[in-house]
């Protein structure tokens, strides 16, 4: 029978983390090396009890906000032999972009209420463990929607300058404006404003500012602007 894996849990919840301590436990194939309540302890066990595998949530203290992913990065970058998997009750594809985002191997992304399922939870600390990567069937159907919406975005054919002019635009700057922040003439603003009405399928109406429909495409795509920004004619 193989050794069990060593295994550091991380969870702000004391009910999550003992639950989830039993439930591997009982399981006879892993032994819970420690668990703690947030990410800088988490680092600091790590570095004292080198586990096979980290089971970390993604909120922890103090911000509640990606602890558990920044942990998950320097764990890797410090303990490259050291697989880490992140619990999250959130199927936001973010999240899972930002985890994998810079490489894959030996990391992991689960929704909480996988834990139940103790054998998706075993077979998951053993692929991280191995160099490999297990990412939440959920999550999975997140990230292809997200790639499907992306790519069926009138904004999917703009170029990268193009983008950044159309964004200064839904800021509400005018081409003299976006001119000097993005260091360019105001003649090539110019242009890059024309080819975005064109890609944007924008022609001349009397009735229709293509500025305005240029930046309404923008918001639609998920674009951000600030509060009360109002593109201007």
């Amino acid at each position: 029978m193989p050794d069990p894996l060593r295994v550091v849990i991380a969870d702000d919840s004391f009910l999550v983390r003992e639950g989830t301590r039993r439930l591997l436990e009982d399981s006879g194939s892993v032994e819970v090396v420690a668990a703690v309540e947030d990410a800088e302890l988490l680092r600091a066990v790590v570095r004292e009890q080198h586990p096979d595998v980290v089971l970390t949530d993604i909120r922890m203290p103090p911000t509640h906000t990606t602890e558990g992913i920044a942990a998950a990065h320097a764990i890797r970058t410090e303990h490259p032999r050291i697989g880490v998997v992140v619990l999250s009750q959130y199927s936001d594809a973010d999240y899972a972009v930002q985890l994998l985002g810079g490489g894959t191997d030996g990391l992991g992304y689960l929704l909480k209420s996988s834990v139940g399922d103790l054998d998706d939870m075993l077979h998951a600390l053993r692929e991280v463990a191995a160099g490999r990567s297990v990412v939440d069937p959920a999550v999975v159907q997140r990230l292809v929607e997200r790639r499907v919406a992306e790519a069926a975005s009138p904004l999917a054919g703009l170029a990268p300058r193009e983008l950044d002019v159309l964004r200064e635009m839904a800021e509400g700057r005018t081409n003299g404006a976006i001119a000097q922040t993005l260091h360019l003439s105001e003649s090539t603003i110019e242009k890059h404003v024309n080819a975005i009405f064109t890609k944007l399928g924008l022609s001349e109406e009397p009735s229709l500012s293509r500025r305005v429909a240029a930046v309404l495409s923008y918001l639609r795509a998920g674009g951000p602007a600030s509060p009360g920004a109002r593109p201007r004619r």
